[in-house]
C-alpha cells in the first residue's frame, strides 16, 4: 500500500474515532473517488443494495471477496482481508486484534 493510502487510513480513523471498518473504509473510496453507490457497486461487481449494507455495516464480507474487492480497488490485499476478519472478529464479540501479513 502506498504511503499516500495509508495516510488516509490513519486520518479515517481519526474522524471515526477508533479503528476502521470494512464498510467504511469502502464508503470512504467510494466518496474519495466521487461514485454513487451504483457505480462504485458496478465496478466491484454486486448490487448497490448489497454495497448499502456492506458500508451501513449490515453485512459481513468474506476474506475472499475483501481480497478481490482489494485487487478491483488497487489497494492491498492484505489492508482490506485484515478489515474484513476483523469485522468478522468484532461481530463475534471477541477482544482480538487481527493481523495479516503477505505470504
Amino acid at each position: 500500500m502506498s504511503t499516500k493510502k495509508s495516510e488516509a487510513v490513519r486520518f479515517l480513523e481519526k474522524l471515526n474515532g477508533g479503528s476502521v471498518t470494512f464498510g467504511k473504509f469502502l464508503e470512504a473510496v467510494r466518496k474519495g473517488e466521487e461514485m454513487t453507490q451504483p457505480a462504485f457497486a458496478e465496478t466491484l461487481g454486486i448490487s448497490k443494495s448489497h454495497l448499502n449494507d456492506i458500508e451501513k455495516g449490515r453485512k459481513a464480507v468474506s476474506p475472499e471477496r475483501a481480497a478481490r474487492f482489494a485487487i478491483v480497488l488497487g489497494y492491498s490485499q492484505a489492508r482490506l482481508v485484515k478489515l474484513a476478519l476483523q469485522d468478522l472478529v468484532d461481530r463475534g464479540g471477541l477482544k482480538l486484534h487481527v493481523d495479516v501479513k503477505a505470504a
